[in-house]
């Protein structure tokens, strides 16, 4: 039905890789590392994708992620995710991982780097799918936090393309981050930040200002601010928008009323990306999909889309 909508080159610009953890992988992991799980089955774990806010959702997005433990582990999340990308034809993607969700819990940082990385090499070989990684810092954490897992990372300096900042948004404002961002800086990686999704504009100035940010994460809320609004149409700061995270998480209450496509045609260099596709019910298509079904998206403002998101890319 979508074929013309998956035919559009595209790239992923906005994707955690924990979140790309289907329910039958997971319960698969869970049984190869022998952990017991709260859920009977992968159905009652679906089941309980309703979420009412951010925080509900990154409470089991937490649990979720326990059960990766082993460098191949890493490697078949990152590998599941690259074939949806094949599938979709994604030619390109710069996902996130949170090393911290996984180091606070005593997994090796070295394990989780090298199965995400022989991933995404393989895919690249094998898939023909470019990408990047991005080292993402959890911003309920302390910035103490942060600077530690930027001291495991920096011996990799040459496995990352950027730094960026995700979790609960509310009450962590970027400017908390100032630091550490500087820091990374001063090593030759750009940033990215997570802003504008839950949290007010001002957040948003803050993630350009202080964290000096070559892309916005989400973004959505920019609009509550004119005056932010022409600042990003004037230094064309892309925005990755994740339309179905953002009615899954109650950003907006339905998708006939996101303000993606108002944001498009007003100038802005908006994407289309799914964050965490296990938990919001589709991938980049899908997404694509949405707006045009509840939105009334043409052929003409989805190739713009793409097109933008191939413009956007940290690495090209």
């Amino acid at each position: 039905m979508y074929h013309w909508l998956n035919a559009l080159p595209k790239a992923e610009l906005h994707i955690h890789l924990e979140g790309a953890l289907e329910p039958e992988l997971l319960f698969r992991l869970a049984e190869r590392n022998g952990i017991a799980l709260t859920w009977a089955n992968v159905e009652s774990l679906r089941a309980a994708y309703a979420f009412g806010n951010l925080q509900e959702f990154l409470d089991l997005y937490y649990q979720g992620a326990g059960v990766l433990r082993t460098a191949q582990d890493f490697y078949d999340l990152t590998w599941a995710y690259l074939e949806k990308c094949k599938e979709q034809n994604v030619v390109h993607t710069e996902p996130f991982f949170d090393p911290q969700t996984h180091t606070e819990r005593g997994i090796a940082f070295e394990a989780v780097l090298e199965g995400i990385s022989q991933a995404l090499r393989d895919g690249r070989e094998r898939l023909g799918i470019s990408s990047g990684l991005i080292l993402s810092f959890l911003r309920h954490l302390p910035e103490e936090a942060a600077f530690r897992t930027l001291e495991q990372a920096l011996p990799y300096r040459d496995a990352f393309i950027a730094v960026g900042l995700d979790s609960s948004e509310k009450g962590f404002p970027p400017r908390l981050f100032e630091r550490v961002f500087a820091k990374a800086r001063s090593e030759g990686l750009p940033a990215v930040a997570h802003a504008g999704e839950e949290g007010p504009p001002e957040y948003v100035w803050e993630a350009l200002d202080l964290l000096k940010v070559r892309r916005i994460d989400h973004g959505v809320r920019a609009a509550e601010d004119p005056r932010l609004i022409q600042r990003l149409i004037d230094e064309q700061i892309p925005l990755t928008v994740c339309p179905l995270s953002n009615v899954k998480l109650c950003v907006f209450r339905q998708m006939s009323e996101h303000n993606i496509l108002e944001l498009l045609e007003a100038g802005l260099k908006v994407t289309v990306n799914s964050d965490d596709p296990a938990y919001f019910g589709g991938y980049v298509t899908e997404n694509f999909a949405a707006l045009h079904e509840h939105l009334g998206m043409t052929e003409d403002q989805a190739r713009r889309l793409a097109q933008n998101s191939l413009d956007a890319r940290l690495v090209h």
